[in-house]
């Protein structure tokens, strides 16, 4: 893989959009997924979405350059995406196992048994993790690496030593995550005519059979895919020749607060170094995806994705009115003087929001003030009588969803 191929075809703005999406894929339906009582979804959700964000912001900030800005940011974010290397497969295997144990032990869902499942599937999903950072410091030869269009990286002296504490454990990982979703699959197929009443009478109420389906095939594949390409990157080091043998602690960490700094013109033309780092990069993506897939089209999930959207449209000023009824854009009282509406040409005036029993607004001295650029105004006095009745106008042939002022 060529600099020319990946600088024409391959922008570092690909990346950029993508990693941000899978943020937002993450991050989004979190709260429904909280109410679930499923630490290990949360804690996957959350370590991959993290992931994506930091990937994000350093494909934003490291964009054609390998200046060292913030080493503080770097120490954190390195030690972070260690942790994220064991913290993916860790995850997997913490729904695994509870998805083994609710079907084939029978785990009641009461506030204890739930308390205590939270707690294990915690403990796994951040207690290996966390356990990986710490044991990475051993083969780790100096602070971190800077990519240029890729960012802080994390750097593992490659030896005996680091394949052992860094690369092997997650490989291990996966396979008794795979052990677990084996025993699950065959627990559910042979409880598969009374699942309904097993999920019931466990007072698993949340978790319907495809729900559970759905959670089972997205570990089991997380597995599947994350075991082929650890080993493919393992291979890869043994084939090239990179592994070094173990000289000790003291040779291991000479020099430590060295940063090395790879433009884009050294590191993208050594297929050796480009394919473990835009693999590990895009696996992260990858498993944003993986969710996305898996979670995302459920009604309460895309009520959230709506949600988020409409939220983000409002605050970049576009609106997602379809524009059939008038919409109120300011509350009004009869006493105020200045209401403004987004109304229906075809709608009769008053408006029944500017109504109340025996009053009604006068608006019948109407008169539109031409605008070249923004909003048409339609200007009356404030005049408020008792009435019955309201006098009829007769609306310009302006646009459906024009914004009127009334004054």
């Amino acid at each position: 893989m060529s600099l020319q191929f990946l600088q024409n075809y391959y922008p570092n703005s690909i990346f950029s959009v993508f990693s941000f999406l899978g943020f937002m894929a993450c991050m989004v339906p979190l709260p429904w997924h909280l109410e679930a009582w499923n630490a290990g979804m949360c804690l996957y959700m959350v370590w991959t979405g993290l992931g994506c964000l930091i990937l994000f912001i350093n494909s934003i900030v490291w964009h054609h350059n390998a200046i060292n800005w913030s080493p503080i940011w770097c120490d954190i974010t390195s030690r972070y995406i260690v942790g994220l290397n064991f913290a993916i497969p860790a995850t997997c295997l913490a729904v695994t196992r509870r998805l083994y144990y609710i079907i084939a032990i029978r785990i009641p869902a009461g506030k204890v048994d739930n308390h205590r499942a939270v707690i294990v599937d915690i403990a796994i999903g951040l207690g290996i993790p966390f356990l990986g950072m710490v044991i990475q410091y051993i083969p780790q030869g100096h602070r971190f690496n800077i990519f240029e269009d890729i960012g802080c990286w994390p750097f593992t002296w490659n030896t005996i030593v680091g394949l052992a504490f860094v690369c092997l454990p997650p490989v291990g990982i996966c396979l008794i995550s795979g052990v677990y979703a084996v025993l699950g699959i065959h627990s559910f197929w042979k409880s598969r005519t009374d699942i309904d009443e097993i999920l019931l009478g466990m007072g698993h109420r949340n978790l319907t059979p495809s729900r559970y389906i759905r959670l089972l095939c997205f570990s089991s594949l997380g597995v599947l895919i994350t075991i082929p390409f650890a080993l493919y990157e393992l291979g890869l080091n043994l084939h090239n020749g990179f592994v070094q043998p173990w000289t000790g602690w003291r040779a291991t960490h000479v020099g430590f607060q060295r940063v090395d700094q790879w433009p884009a013109i050294i590191w993208k033309s050594k297929s050796y170094f480009v394919i473990p780092l835009e693999g590990s990069r895009w696996s992260v993506v990858g498993s944003a995806v993986l969710f996305f897939v898996f979670f995302s089209f459920a009604d309460e999930a895309i009520k959230k994705y709506r949600s988020a959207l409409r939220a983000v449209s409002t605050n970049i000023g576009l609106s997602t009115d379809t524009g059939d009824t008038f919409t109120p854009l300011a509350s009004s009282t009869l006493s105020s003087s200045t209401v403004s509406l987004k109304v229906d040409v075809k709608t009769s005036f008053p408006p029944t929001a500017m109504t109340s029993p025996g009053h009604v607004i006068d608006i019948s001295p109407i008169r539109p003030q031409s605008c070249p650029v923004g909003p048409h105004v339609l200007v009356a006095s404030p005049l408020v009588r008792p009435s019955n009745e309201f006098t009829a106008i007769e609306m310009p042939p302006l646009a459906r969803t024009n914004t009127y002022q009334v004054v």
